[in-house]
């Protein structure tokens, strides 16, 4: 859980808009398409939905999009050492305040208050799923798309933490759309935080910013003082207001099962990252990336190898470093434009080449007994890094290496994670984990091929 207080200076918003963050991709949805899908906005506090996707509610408003709004807790405890105010008044005030912004954002959209305590949403996870499958199931038609709207699971804040990966569970389990909405990441993530260079944006029109802007200015109970007494300061000061007065909103973005991306369209978009930069996750630069090689390479249980191969190499960065521990290297990729720098980096030694392949589809010949699969595996689909698993195991020579690394984070764009990558790897081959290492940022686990001579 990240540290902060309401109070911190935090990251200026001169500086998010120095980082590049307003030129992320589009969600690539016209009005249309939001037209015809059914969103469900989950809020842990009143104004969580405004800041983080107002625009983004009045945006369906105006497409005609179904809009249900899931508020979970009052935020009565916003002020707890308020000496003028109990949690019961605030409560009341906050519930006002919400119906007011989200009447004024989306006024066909419905909404419902959970009842639940402030600051304590994680002992009520089941029951919060149990209520979001429940009203996705009992109204809407059965074959329409739907998307649920949720603050980022990893934002900081306890209760939206909670919200947010209850939301993601639900959404990968019913084959829904995630869109996850930052509130606190933007004051305490820095700019070199890269979590945010995979998501979404969402341009608000003038209209969108208008009903955005009103709505902000309804939640007085968190943008004043309460009272000129001690415990009832402003909560939301007017430097961090200033993130959610951008004329766009911005989402991790994860589609429904059916329009999600695939291995196909990986080669697609890498090809095109590549031809744009040469190096476009500063693999040769960034102390991120080789601090992660470094630990990589010292997690390999053998010092040498007979036959190695990593699938996905990118522009072989790590491809060399294995390729020193190996007779026999080949990097395979999607890429073609990633493959040529891996191909050159790779020409110093006779024993090691590169090949492009579309993996799961597409496979080399001969054994192995080293395998690597680092930041790849969440680029299929479900049903690809299965297949994908299984023409490991049947690559991997018994006792061999598997060797798996993976960013942390939610990706935008497909339904896998790190976290489900390692998960479902574990339970399909059954081989023992003989190291596993996980950090804020990403994971790293080693299991072994059983020994079939033994």
């Amino acid at each position: 859980m990240v540290a902060f207080s309401h109070t911190d200076t935090g990251t200026s918003e001169s500086e998010w808009a120095a980082s590049g963050v307003a030129a992320l991709p589009e969600l690539p949805l016209s009005a249309e398409e939001l037209a015809g899908m059914r969103f469900i906005v989950l809020a842990a506090h009143p104004d969580d939905e405004t800041l983080g996707a107002g625009g983004f509610l009045a945006k369906l408003h105006a497409s005609g999009a179904a809009a249900e709004v899931l508020l979970c807790s009052a935020g009565e405890a916003s002020h707890p050492d308020s000496q003028t105010t109990t949690p019961e008044q605030l409560a009341a005030v906050r519930l006002t305040e919400f119906d007011t912004a989200v009447s004024g954002l989306a006024p066909d959209a419905t909404w419902r208050f959970l009842e639940l305590p402030d600051g304590q949403l994680a002992a009520h996870r089941e029951s919060i799923a149990e209520t979001l499958r429940a009203t996705i199931a009992t109204s809407g038609k059965p074959s329409e798309t739907v998307t649920i709207v949720a603050p980022y699971r990893q934002d900081g804040h306890t209760d939206h933490d909670t919200l947010g990966s209850v939301a993601a569970e639900v959404a990968a389990q019913g084959g829904h759309g995630l869109l996850e909405y930052p509130i606190w990441y933007w004051l305490w993530a820095g700019t070199d935080d890269t979590t945010w260079e995979s998501w979404v944006r969402v341009p608000l029109t003038d209209q969108d910013q208008r009903a955005k802007t009103k709505a902000m200015g309804v939640h007085t109970s968190q943008t004043e003082a309460l009272s000129d007494r001690p415990g009832d300061e402003t909560l939301l000061s007017d430097s961090f207001l200033e993130h959610f007065r951008r004329p766009w909103e911005t989402f991790a973005w994860h589609p429904s099962e059916a329009g999600s991306n695939s291995a196909a369209d990986a080669e697609r978009i890498f090809d095109e990252v590549h031809s744009r930069e040469d190096d476009p996750w500063s693999y040769t630069t960034s102390w991120y990336e080789r601090r992660k090689r470094a630990l990589t390479l010292a997690a390999l249980p053998e010092e040498f190898y007979e036959s190695g191969l990593e699938l996905g190499c990118s522009i072989g960065t790590l491809s060399v470093e294995l390729a020193q521990r190996c007779q026999q290297f080949l990097g395979v990729d999607a890429s073609s434009a990633a493959l040529a720098q891996a191909t050159e980096r790779l020409s110093r030694f006779p024993s090691a080449e590169a090949q492009h392949l579309t993996m799961p589809g597409e496979w080399p010949q001969g054994t192995f007994d080293l395998v690597v699969l680092s930041e790849t595996g969440y680029y299929l689909s479900p049903d690809e890094l299965a297949e994908l698993l299984e023409r490991i195991e049947a690559s991997t020579r018994p006792g061999g290496t598997f060797a798996l690394c993976h960013w942390r984070h939610p990706i935008s764009g497909w339904q896998l994670d790190a976290e489900a990558v390692h998960a479902m790897a574990r339970n399909q081959l059954g081989w023992p984990t003989q190291g596993l290492y996980r950090e804020k940022d990403f994971m790293l686990e080693i299991l072994v091929a059983p020994d079939r001579t033994a």
